[in-house]
């Protein structure tokens, strides 16, 4: 499924009704008929429960007016209120008003002190709110009516039903000003926007339910580059293993990780990358700690490097060691627990711009990178760079609220600028390859809030790069999967070899 941002989704409106003939007065009908259909499905029943209509000056609102008629007609007890500005509702707008009144429901503005005091009471006594007060054309701060109304409709504690995003949402970045409406369940309109997902507004949406409301399906695709990363679509990113797999063909790779006082990162990376199927892990380590992997890491092997320090590796010899082995690997991961040493991040640089094999950088590996990361360019391969926001900011020469403000795009323009796989770690994860393409999973939970949960990303991706050409994504997919199983159990509990532990059920549930 596709993901729009907000002046693509008006696009496709513009485009349904100039080119291939839909009115909008009929986009606005499928609209409100399935939002009253979202009501029937909060409430189980509609007949005879009251519903009170919140409607905006906008099409939005327009959506919510067809919406009470459906009610109505399913034998609801409908109360409608408008806000907003008369002078600027939409003809179509107009027509549902003239159509409720021709219905004897009746309209209340919400202009004087005695309409407030009607709706309070309705608001008291209503099953269920239906929020088409605005939509995803809203930015920047609520006007002093609506955010009235929006605290007005949170105090309640009733089911509410958005139309299309929660009001007081911005659709392309999640943000929220003061307020915004609490939904129960949003009923998003053609494609779901980004706002969804991502936190604060990801918080509001409650359960989202799509409908692409008869617009056509060509155009829901057609110029659209964002995916959302759902289990529909990952079905397409793993394929089975043949029958006459061994472990030489199923992923040989080298991971360069560990570090006195962080050797749990590497071992994390290392197992996470054995369980998401990798034939053969091999782990590279200072000297002085080889003997703690080698007990600790049954199945994963271990080459001991020289040491610029007791437990850290870095300088010519380590650098040299490694680029002579580099040519065994399917793959190679740097970063987990890696340490920050002058001489470490200087090896990082050194194997990123020689070794021609796939590469993921991960934790302090991008480290390496800040301030230079025009030397991407330089990877003999497109690289996987897996960092979370603080990790992005600091290679962009950004702040996190800045990213977070306009997440796809920035991270899009990340990749195609410095020709790599950007996989950008919040409560929604960006997946941004240099052609332009942004896949997005809302897979997770706040359990993996967790040390180690980055690790075994990256060790789950390395593991990966074998199997599939997508294993950015299919890693993300997974261990987003492998984290909600380890919730159902841990709760707030969860750590991170929790989710490592259930990858192996995260890909069988991927190919039943």
């Amino acid at each position: 499924m596709k993901i729009a941002l907000a002046n693509q989704m008006r696009e496709i409106d513009k485009k349904a009704i100039e080119e291939y003939g839909i009115s909008e007065i009929v986009l606005m009908e499928n609209a409100g008929r399935k939002v009253a259909e979202a009501v029937s499905h909060v409430l189980k029943t509609v007949s005879k429960k009251s519903v009170c209509i919140l409607a905006g000056s906008g099409n939005n609102g327009g959506d919510a007016l067809v919406a009470a008629r459906y009610l109505s007609n399913l034998g609801a007890r409908i109360k409608v209120f408008l806000i907003g500005n008369k002078n600027h509702r939409t003809d179509s707008l107009n027509i549902q008003m003239k159509t409720l009144r021709a219905m004897g429901i009746e309209l209340q503005v919400l202009e004087t002190d005695r309409a407030w005091d009607r709706l309070q009471v309705t608001l008291r006594f209503s099953d269920a709110i239906v929020d088409g007060i605005l939509g995803t054309g809203f930015s920047g701060q609520l006007r002093p009516a609506v955010l009235r109304l929006v605290r007005l409709v949170n105090s309640t504690n009733k089911p509410v039903i958005s139309v299309d995003i929660p009001s007081g949402v911005e659709a392309d970045s999640g943000e929220v000003g003061e307020a915004a409406i609490n939904a129960t369940c949003t009923m998003t309109l053609g494609l779901p926007k980004f706002g969804h997902y991502i936190c604060p507004g990801a918080s509001f949406v409650g359960e989202l339910i799509v409908d692409d409301i008869g617009i056509p399906e060509q155009l829901l695709n057609d110029d659209i580059h964002q995916t959302v990363i759902d289990d529909e679509f990952a079905q397409t990113l793993l394929p089975a293993r043949p029958k006459d797999s061994h472990k030489g063909s199923v992923g040989k790779i080298l991971i360069i990780a560990g570090s006195r006082g962080m050797t749990g990162a590497a071992s994390l990376a290392s197992m996470s990358a054995l369980k998401a199927g990798a034939g053969l892990v091999t782990l590279a380590v200072a000297e002085s700690l080889n003997s703690i992997f080698e007990v600790k890491l049954t199945e994963v092997m271990t080459i001991p490097l020289p040491e610029i320090k007791t437990g850290l590796i870095g300088g010519d010899k380590a650098v040299n060691q490694l680029l002579t082995i580099a040519d065994k690997f399917d793959a190679i991961l740097i970063g987990p627990g890696l340490g920050r040493e002058k001489e470490t991040l200087e090896m990082v640089q050194k194997i990123s711009e020689t070794v021609d094999k796939p590469l993921i950088l991960d934790a302090d590996a991008l480290f390496a990178f800040n301030g230079k990361i025009d030397s991407l360019r330089l990877c003999k391969q497109i690289p996987v760079l897996t960092p979370h926001l603080g990790e992005l900011a600091a290679i962009l020469n950004s702040t996190v609220d800045e990213i977070r403000r306009n997440l796809i795009e920035t991270v899009r323009k990340a990749a195609k600028d410095y020709r790599a796989i950007f996989v950008a770690k919040c409560e929604t994860t960006v997946v941004a390859y240099p052609n332009g393409e942004v896949f997005v999973s809302a897979l997770g939970n706040e359990g993996m809030a967790t040390a180690g949960c980055g690790d075994v990303l990256a060790g789950t991706v390395a593991g990966l790069m074998k199997q599939t050409p997508f294993a950015p994504i299919a890693g993300v997919y997974l261990h987003g999967t492998a984290g909600n199983i380890a919730f159902d159990s841990k709760k707030d509990g969860l750590i991170a070899s929790d989710v490592m532990n259930n990858i192996p059920l995260a890909i069988k549930k991927l190919r039943d």
